[in-house]
């Protein structure tokens, strides 16, 4: 570290291309010799890179590899293997449905009601008063997701139908 009472002033630094030292001059005042930090870097060496802890686990994960040691009828896939693998079942239950974590049903009628909207692309407080009848009705009748749909669907189609004929 250069000394405080330099800080501000104009100094010139003393480094030759082959020295290990540097010196600061001021005025007649010679101050150092100052070592680079962690010392002198010799000609044609360099300094390593910090490693990241990244490149720390690979390099461990290389040397376990490397005192991990499989035979080659590990490898190969031996049918005693499989035998002593298959004395051992695991009991299984197959579902009933073909996807368990699905839910065929709505929680409650607000819940219909929000996807009927979603499916609508509009307020169901936008609908006319028959029409939020007709809703109801499906709701209060079933909480089934695929029948709830189909029904709007089918309610919705044959409405346009008719303002159809209508004009």
């Amino acid at each position: 570290m250069v000394d405080p009472e330099l800080a501000g002033e104009t100094v010139l630094l003393w480094w030759g291309l082959f020295d290990n030292e540097l010196y600061v001059e001021h005025g007649d005042k010679r101050f150092g010799p100052y070592l680079p930090d962690g010392g002198p870097i010799p000609l044609h060496r360099y300094r390593a890179f910090k490693k990241t802890p990244m490149e720390k686990q690979t390099d461990r994960i290389e040397e376990l590899a490397a005192k991990i040691s499989v035979p080659r009828s590990a490898l190969a896939g031996l049918p005693q293997v499989a035998e002593l693998v298959s004395e051992h079942r695991v009991a299984t239950t197959v579902f009933a449905d073909p996807n368990p974590f699905q839910e065929f049903q709505y929680p409650n009628a607000m819940g219909a009601k929000r996807a009927i909207a979603d499916y609508l692309g509009m307020p169901l407080a936008e609908l006319s008063a028959e029409q939020m009848t007709e809703i109801n009705t499906i709701v209060g009748t079933t909480l089934d997701k695929k029948k709830v749909l189909d029904q709007v669907r089918q309610y919705f189609r044959r409405r346009t139908g008719e303002e159809r004929d209508a004009e």
